[in-house]
């Protein structure tokens, strides 16, 4: 059994004062839910031996303010995947917390943390032992990638259920830090690099998410694969957006995860006037046809390509 060594955790009372921690232990991990981090600590995949602890500070409300749906970092997936607020504004974030992992997992697990889920690899997340024997790899104490050889950065996949639905709903994330507040549109939060994946500064924390209220006639959803319906991470993921009037497309986009680091964000402007009918998914898979998948995660490429293809168009035809 693989067991946590010894950890000082630091419970602040103020944001003002978890930001100045991080500042004086810059090693430190900062512990909401504990779900992702607490195995990473376990396999070593990440090594610290102090814990800034959130508990204090994030009370997970959720509101709706000014038409715009506030959801505080702590807000755990559980209650977001059921919250009747989360249902009317924004169902397909909903829909996606729903599909994270299981129950006990969801029960504890935060949004702030599955904003802030470690890119995935099939060559780090793996034992210690492992990792050594393989000699390491850009996100592990090593010098090479095994997913392209040539990179010069990390290719781990982005593993996060609720980014690419944050990003189609077009949502901004407010963090604290030591310059003080600022806004990130959810489409600029993350890096193309798998060892430094968020666009955080040192000591800063995210506070808040917020969605703007869709204009009419909006609709979005979100669809993932996985070798088993509970538990897995997602081998496919896609977010669709479609602003659609009067039976035809106006504009949309896609967001497609697990490909690297960064969600891949594709316009559907293209097809603006499109009518709304069976041939719709299919114009908007061929968009999609330059996506690559690598062997960053389970399953052949080639076949995670083809999925991806399917997944978008059923995401499309759910909507019509």
């Amino acid at each position: 059994m693989l067991r946590l060594a010894k950890l000082e955790v630091l419970e602040p009372r103020s944001w003002e004062e978890a930001v100045h921690l991080l500042q004086q232990y810059p090693e430190a991990r900062v512990l909401a839910g504990g779900t992702d981090l607490l195995p990473a600590l376990k396999t070593l995949q990440v090594r610290s031996s102090t814990l800034v602890s959130l508990r204090h500070l994030l009370d997970g409300q959720i509101c709706l303010v000014d038409k715009e749906l506030r959801l505080d970092a702590g807000a755990t997936l559980t209650n977001i995947a059921s919250h009747p607020l989360v249902l009317a504004g924004a169902p397909a974030l909903a829909q996606a917390a729903s599909l994270v992992a299981s129950p006990l997992i969801r029960n504890r697990a935060t949004l702030g943390g599955n904003l802030c889920v470690e890119p995935r690899c099939r060559y780090i997340n793996q034992s210690e032992l492992f990792r050594q024997a393989l000699g390491g790899c850009l996100k592990s104490h090593g010098d090479d990638c095994h997913v392209v050889p040539a990179a010069t950065r990390c290719l781990a996949a982005l593993s996060s259920d609720s980014v690419p639905v944050l990003i189609a709903y077009q949502a901004t994330i407010h963090t604290i830090g030591p310059r003080g507040r600022r806004i990130i549109p959810a489409q600029e939060f993350h890096r193309a690099d798998g060892v430094h994946p968020f666009r955080l500064e040192a000591a800063e924390l995210i506070q808040q998410i917020r969605l703007p209220s869709p204009p009419a006639g909006c609709r979005v959803t979100y669809r993932k694969w996985r070798p088993r319906k509970s538990i897995d991470f997602p081998l496919v993921s896609v977010a669709v957006r479609l602003n659609t009037n009067a039976g035809h497309l106006d504009s949309g986009l896609v967001v497609v995860g697990v490909l690297g680091p960064k969600p891949r964000v594709i316009s559907l402007d293209r097809l603006a006037g499109a009518p709304l009918n069976s041939d719709l998914p299919f114009l908007v898979a061929e968009l999609a046809g330059s996506l690559k998948p690598l062997p960053n995660v389970p399953y052949e490429p080639g076949y995670r390509k083809t999925r991806l293809l399917l997944e978008m168009q059923r995401a499309v035809r759910d909507m019509l």
